[in-house]
């Protein structure tokens, strides 16, 4: 079963052609730099509610709960002295060379943007047109749902079921829209947490039409053992991957994301000022996110830290008979309060936590990110006086 919302332009379309009002709906979007984040609400972080209180647990946003690692840090900072250089120890090139050698991925094969939801926005009108369409699976990030809404382009979401233990099926994504010129995979899903195989992307990219893109989202990869879609990446003309430093590096604020596809896909997203969007990214950002990715042992701890505090909250909710999607590989984990989430997120704001939003799909549960062991023990104090036997 799908949802589908279709494009209701007054004007006719040509195929495989915006109209010309489409046309400038897609310029105001991508044209004026960060202008998407007005467009699409959910691109763009909210600020803490007024009247929140000082000490409020934040786990709402799916960050981490501390800052840059401290050689990260300790790098970004170096380059705020020489913040008067546009760039001035090459670090642009630098931090490209190290993602090349890191993950094993040709040099051309790589473009560093400021976070990574400037090239998620830009992927739908590059890949996808009033025709070709987009599908993903629901719930998942949904700022591709609302810019493929915004420019009236077809849209599929595929329910994820119990059936697949949550994760993404590819044949379900193809069977609700063969045709579509867009195939979004979030791995592991947000907000799920749940993984999407390799054997799911590779299927998707065997089976998809030929013209179509498949677009695989690992911005919470490196919680994850996982194997990483950059291992299809080859010579594919078909297949996009997406990073982000937001997550588990704990530069969310710093705006640091990756693209990793063909020099021909990267070329299609250039549109609307792309060229810029990929080469002015802050330096201090660009020498924190180089330093990151050469301290595999730091990363590894961090995904061990908190995949322990996840596992303490999983046991801590079963206890207490709330019931949760269970295999999140993530920093979060999707809770069913049996009750409307506004409710329990009222509790929890009184009791000095935000946690995560909703989805429509299932409209009693809400994400939760997963905090330090502290944070996680007071959330779980919150949970046992709001559910009370």
């Amino acid at each position: 079963m799908t949802d589908s919302t279709m494009p209701g332009s007054e004007e006719t379309t040509a195929p495989h052609e915006y109209s010309r009002r489409q046309f400038a709906r897609l310029a105001g979007l991508l044209g004026a730099g960060a202008s998407f984040s007005r467009i699409v609400p959910s691109a763009r972080a909210s600020a803490p509610a007024v009247g929140q209180k000082a000490d409020t647990i934040f786990l709402d946003k799916n960050e981490y709960w501390t800052g840059p690692l401290p050689q990260a840090a300790q790098a970004a900072q170096r380059e705020i002295l020489s913040g008067n250089r546009y760039d001035p120890d090459n670090l642009h090139h630098d931090l490209l060379q190290t993602v090349a050698s890191v993950e094993h991925v040709p040099f051309d094969r790589v473009l560093v943007w400021q976070g990574s939801t400037d090239p998620l926005i830009r992927s739908v009108p590059a890949f996808c047109t009033p025709e070709r369409g987009l599908v993903t699976a629901d719930p998942t990030f949904e700022v591709v749902w609302e810019v493929a809404k915004y420019l009236g382009i077809p849209l599929q979401r595929v329910p994820l079921t119990a059936a697949d233990s949550y994760a993404t099926n590819a044949r379900t994504l193809l069977a609700a829209n063969p045709k579509a010129g867009l195939y979004y995979l979030c791995a592991p899903n947000n907000p799920t947490g749940t993984p999407t195989s390799l054997d799911e992307v590779r299927w998707l990219l065997d089976n998809k039409p030929a013209d179509a893109v498949v677009l695989v989202d690992e911005a919470y990869i490196h919680f994850t053992n996982s194997p990483s879609a950059l291992s299809l990446l080859g010579e594919r003309r078909d297949l996009l991957v997406l990073r982000t430093f937001s997550k588990l590096f704990g530069m969310a604020g710093l705006r640091v994301g990756l693209s990793f596809a063909h020099p021909d896909l990267h070329q299609r997203m250039m549109r609307y000022d792309g060229e810029a969007a990929t080469g002015y990214t802050n330096v201090s950002a660009l020498a924190g996110a180089k330093a990151s990715l050469l301290l595999p042992e730091q990363i590894r701890q961090r995904r061990d830290s908190m995949t322990a505090v996840r596992n303490s909250v999983e046991q801590h909710l079963a206890k207490r008979g709330i019931k949760f999607i269970p295999g999140s590989q993530a920093n979060m984990i999707m809770v069913d309060w049996g009750r409307p989430v506004a409710e329990v997120t009222k509790a929890f704001e009184q009791g000095g936590i935000a946690i995560g939003r909703s989805w429509a799909i299932w409209p009693n549960m809400s994400r939760v990110t997963i905090g330090s062991a502290d944070e996680m023990q007071r959330f779980n104090r919150q949970v046992d006086r709001i559910f009370r036997s």
